[in-house]
């Protein structure tokens, strides 16, 4: 019984995505989330980015999804048991953290994160070196005030951000390919899904040439999350949602 209800419910959102791609092309026509890029690597002597970037991404993003489950899970001691009793309260200062937050970024880190990225790959805006790190915290920081704005377009977002980091140490390696590659690496660490991770970067930035470097650094990104994240981050707050926690005790 188990076995057929998930072919049923995988067939429900295979065919919702069929739907929404197709009236996508319908409205819009066949585009590039993030436009085109033509960047590529020489195998090789440019091919330590990629092992950098692997490593980096999965143990940044094996520690947010750390954070997260934590969070989903319930807070102990006296602070969790304070966020339970004044949550409207609590949200307003997640809210009033990521404003500050934002403001320390010049404004970076409101929003998915899009034209951040965008502007990254592009080559067009020059954000704070920290943007990456503040994305990643506003990110946590609204998850936890119990009103998330989502995970992927953030994420994708704060790993631009630390791959345009990266690219000052690989100075010989193009720009947008290092942010290209921080992109594929947090979001592989934060979902544990390699594979899904390298398809939507390759197919949202039109780069096929791309292909084994961002397969490299989405599987390495994996195992990296792994040490910091046991469990995939979908896959256990799915199972909290089935069989929830009880509240930690104040002690």
């Amino acid at each position: 019984m188990s076995r057929s209800f998930e072919e049923h419910n995988s067939s429900t959102i295979l065919m919702t995505v069929i739907i929404a791609g197709i009236t996508s092309l319908a409205l819009l026509g066949n585009y590039s989330y993030f436009g085109h890029t033509d960047e590529s690597l020489k195998f090789g002597s440019e091919w330590s980015v990629v092992v950098f970037c692997g490593i980096a991404g999965g143990l940044l993003g094996g520690a947010f999804s750390r954070a997260l489950i934590e969070i989903n899970n319930g807070l102990a001691g006296r602070f969790g048991a304070w966020m339970r009793e004044k949550p409207v309260t609590f949200a307003a200062l997640c809210g009033l953290l990521i404003a500050l937050i934002g403001l320390a970024s010049g404004s970076a880190t409101y929003g998915s994160g899009y034209s951040e990225a965008k502007s990254l790959i592009d080559g067009k805006m020059s954000l704070p070196e920290n943007f990456g790190f503040l994305k990643m915290l506003a990110t946590l920081v609204s998850y936890l005030s119990g009103i998330p704005g989502g995970i992927m377009a953030p994420s994708l977002s704060a790993g631009a951000g630390f791959g345009a980091n990266i690219a000052h140490l690989f100075t010989s390696v193009p720009e947008a390919a290092a942010i290209i590659l921080g992109m594929v690496a947090y979001f592989s660490g934060v979902t544990q899904a390699p594979i899904t991770a390298f398809v939507i970067v390759m197919e949202m930035t039109d780069n096929h040439e791309m292909l084994l470097p961002l397969m490299a650094a989405a599987f390495i990104a994996k195992l990296c999350s792994r040490l910091v994240c046991p469990a995939p981050l979908f896959h256990t707050m799915a199972k909290s949602f089935s069989h929830p926690h009880p509240p930690k005790p104040l002690n």
